[in-house]
């Protein structure tokens, strides 16, 4: 931490910079992507070295050992190695979810802002509601109408009677 002539820290708070990251979310995931890509590389070379070290126990033969006695002994290794891999791709596989779900929640933040703009603009029409002409409907006295609603047959015994096809 550098300071100034002063003697003050150069920076008076340091999660000022995780601050400003977590507020944006492309600074969000480039920094993870920061993250993933180390992690992937560990990933990598630790798995070269669970070969390697699988290969050496399980070839290190103490004399007098019975058939198995050397691939028994290699066991907690492997699986110490493997519980460390399993453990980075669950890892691998958080930080993926955090960007993605980060991105999410900046979207649900402007869905919201943008429902609560047009139920604000809804509600402000209900209490000022604009007149509207009724449509007009020109009925001539004496004819019918084309639709007569409920003067229509109510069964399907009152129907014409049809060939059928």
């Amino acid at each position: 931490m550098s300071t100034e002539n002063n003697g003050q820290p150069f920076f008076d708070d340091p999660n000022a910079a995780l601050r400003e990251i977590a507020q944006n979310p492309a600074a969000y995931a480039r920094y993870l992507a920061d993250f993933h890509r180390v992690v992937l590389d560990m990933q990598a070379k630790l798995e070269i070295l669970q070969r390697e070290a699988r290969v050496h126990c399980r070839g290190t033969r103490v004399e007098g050992d019975k058939m198995g006695q050397a691939f028994l002994r290699s066991f907690p290794v492997e699986k110490s190695l493997n519980d460390v891999l399993k453990n980075l791709k669950n890892v691998i596989s958080g930080l993926e979810k955090s960007a993605h779900k980060r991105h999410a929640h900046d979207e649900k933040v402007k869905e919201v802002k943008e429902s609560r703009k047009e139920k604000a603009q809804l509600k402000g029409g209900k209490n000022n509601p604009t007149l509207q002409a009724a449509p007009e409907n020109p009925v001539q006295q004496g004819a019918q109408s084309p639709n007569p609603g409920y003067g229509g047959p109510t069964s399907i015994y009152d129907l014409p009677r049809r060939e059928s096809a």
